[in-house]
């Protein structure tokens, strides 16, 4: 029996062995820096003076850390009139409604700082001119429901029994010609007539999803334009507006769906030059770049797409979406549009899509290898079925797309669907995530992943891991390299075990789990819930020395400007003196990632350090809506 027993241990232990996820982290490899403008989300704020975003709501985004606002609308941005600021609705019987972008834009800049605002140019050629022709929708609605709600019902037609014309209404009546020029002027109306900061809104699309306009906008676009035909008012869009601001970023072409990225009204382009057929988007880049060495105009900077892949019932596909852009061994199974061949070919033995990794090789064949275009995501739905999500596997599939994205340098993210776990992963990254992306490996990153970063000063390793097992604990040891941990004891957070109710209130009342973890022999090892994500904060005393190139890019994530402690190491009273005289929150947390205290200063500050134990100490400074760590000793 004995030698059973001893058996049946050794079983036990071979089997942990096998099982466990060891992740390899190398803060001196891979370094870049991560873009804060994928901490995102749409549809965030009032353009309505008379319904303003509540203040509530807006404390909300800061606790949250939101950093990136689109707030142009979707498909509601394409006939924007910024003059008369009225819009008209293709969803919704192409009405014309009112919409302020400039109450919007204003909004923001009042209520948050370091955010930008994603607002769109129009490339369509019409934008509405009055509401005057409107279908009589709420008398329709009402006797008869929420029915044929995208019919061409504006400028006098509908149902004759509700004052139309028995047809189409004639789109004359709402919109007016908008060119190239009209568009662009909202730059002169914002950053000189208006005064805005131009650094804050230094993103634009480039209208929204024109694969579809034919269905979407069919007033106007009553058979599918061209591909050539948008590339052309993309052109002149993207040539009067960087004629006047030279240093904002064009985003587009904001593609709709996986099967528009690759096919332009159902099929492969046939390019009119060179009479080769290509997929959408390398024909996109091809003329793109085209244009680009016939005008000496850069007319692209971040490439932009949408994907609702439809995964509400279909959890496991949905905790492996993330490998859908950078990811050239995933067999993805809703593989579509990727499998068509020409005007006609399919192959479905073509199931892999590497979506972003892919256009990066078409941008390097086309542009070369130093072309600087980044990734966006501006639109993300269909994963999850409202209301019933599981918190746990859309906080997976959040954490592991912002861990994918700041691995491969993807500029904007800005969800569109919004489900109970994002807003507590959104925290955690925001607040406590790093500024320079480092090299993570994991033995089985397809289970467990890990995703690293530095502060800005490289003084502490931050480092996040995901278990998407839908089932089982597991194993986790995190093995450091070339980094020197300076504690045996360090702080951390995790999500797991979310309730079907939202969780996250403020930046104090979350479902964040506070968290130790021991470092020893430069290792760590911790056991990972299923569906959990686990971020360790592990600080050194020998900071990691960032790359030259991107260290003048990393700003310490803090408005008080440059905060400095003094003196450090400190007998009895810590100075903290920051560059300017607004209010911030401290508070002092040990190595055991205890609270010690909390106070609130404006301006300069003192702490009294006479009651604290001798030590090392974290010291996080936080404006209500960005973190700035610092490390005191007390003597």
């Amino acid at each position: 029996m004995k030698i059973l027993y001893t058996s049946l241990f050794l079983f036990a232990n071979l089997f942990f062995v096998v099982a466990q996820t060891t992740i390899t982290i190398d803060p001196t490899a891979n370094q870049h820096k991560i873009s804060p403008w994928i901490y995102g989300r749409n549809n965030n704020l009032s353009d309505d003076p008379s319904n303003p975003t509540t203040s509530s709501q807006w404390q909300l985004y800061r606790d949250a850390g939101l950093r990136m606002y689109r707030e142009n609308g979707g498909n509601n941005s394409t006939k924007y009139n910024w003059k008369a600021k009225l819009t008209s609705h293709p969803d919704w019987y192409n009405n014309v409604y009112a919409h302020d972008w400039d109450y919007t834009a204003t909004s923001l800049l009042n209520n948050s700082a370091n955010t930008q605002g994603l607002f769109a140019f129009q490339l369509l050629g019409k934008a509405a001119s009055n509401k005057q022709h409107n279908f009589n929708d709420w008398v329709y609605t009402q006797a008869n429901g929420s029915i044929n709600t995208s019919a061409n019902w504006a400028g006098g037609g509908g149902p004759v029994a509700y004052g139309g014309n028995g047809g189409n209404g004639n789109p004359n009546l709402y919109l007016e010609n908008w060119t190239a020029d009209s568009t662009a002027k909202i730059l002169d109306h914002w950053f000189n007539t208006l005064g805005y900061d131009k650094s804050r809104f230094t993103y634009w699309n480039m209208d929204n999803e024109p694969e579809i306009w034919s269905g979407t906008h069919d007033d106007i676009a009553t058979s599918a334009i061209t591909a050539e035909l948008y590339m052309q008012k993309y052109f002149a869009v993207a040539k009067a507006v960087r004629a006047k601001f030279p240093n904002i970023k064009l985003v587009g072409p904001v593609s709709t769906n996986e099967w528009q990225w690759y096919n332009w009204n159902n099929s492969k382009v046939t390019d009119p030059h060179d009479g080769n057929e290509y997929p959408w988007m390398q024909y996109f880049i091809k003329r793109i770049a085209e244009e680009e060495a016939a005008s000496g105009i850069r007319l692209l900077d971040v490439l932009d797409v949408h994907f609702y892949p439809g995964t509400e019932n279909d959890p496991s596909t949905t905790l492996q979406l993330h490998r859908v852009w950078f990811d050239d061994q995933y067999v993805y199974p809703k593989a579509n549009g990727v499998k068509v061949t020409g005007q006609y070919g399919w192959d479905n033995n073509i199931t892999k899509e590497y979506f972003f990794k892919r256009c990066d090789q078409w941008l390097t064949q086309y542009k070369g290898a130093n072309h600087n275009v980044t990734f966006s995501l501006s639109e993300y739905g269909a994963i999850a079925n409202g209301g019933s999500e599981d918190a746990n596997v859309i906080a997976c599939w959040y954490a592991s797309h912002l861990g994918v994205f700041t691995e491969n340098k993807v500029e904007l993210f800005t969800p569109w669907d919004w489900y109970k776990g994002q807003w507590e992963v959104l925290h955690l990254f925001s607040k406590y995530f790093g500024e320079v992306s480092v090299k993570s490996t994991s033995t089985n990153n397809n289970t467990i992943s890990g995703y690293s970063s530095l502060t800005a000063d490289g003084d502490s390793l931050i480092i996040v891991v995901v278990n998407r097992d839908q089932s089982n604990t597991q194993p986790v040891v995190l093995n450091l390299q070339n980094f020197v941990a300076s504690a045996g004891t360090v702080s951390g957070y995790r999500l797991s075990d979310l309730p079907s109710t939202e969780t996250f209130v403020s930046k104090t009342t979350n479902a964040l789990q506070n968290l130790t973890f021991t470092v020893s022999s430069n290792s760590v090892s911790f056991m990972a819930p299923a569906l959990s994500v686990t971020m360790i904060q592990i600080p050194t005393n020998q900071p990691v020395s960032i790359d030259a190139n991107i260290t003048t890019a990393v700003k310490p994530a803090v408005i008080q400007g440059n905060v400095t402690l003094y003196p450090n190491p400190a007998k009895n009273i810590l100075q903290i003196n920051v560059d300017n005289g607004l209010p911030y929150e401290v508070l002092v947390q040990n190595m055991l990632g205890q609270t010690v205290a909390t106070t609130k200063f404006t301006g300069d500050g003192q702490i009294d350090l006479s009651g604290y134990a001798a030590g090392q100490y974290i010291l996080q400074i936080s404006n209500g809506e960005t973190i700035t760590v610092k490390k005191f000793i007390k003597e």
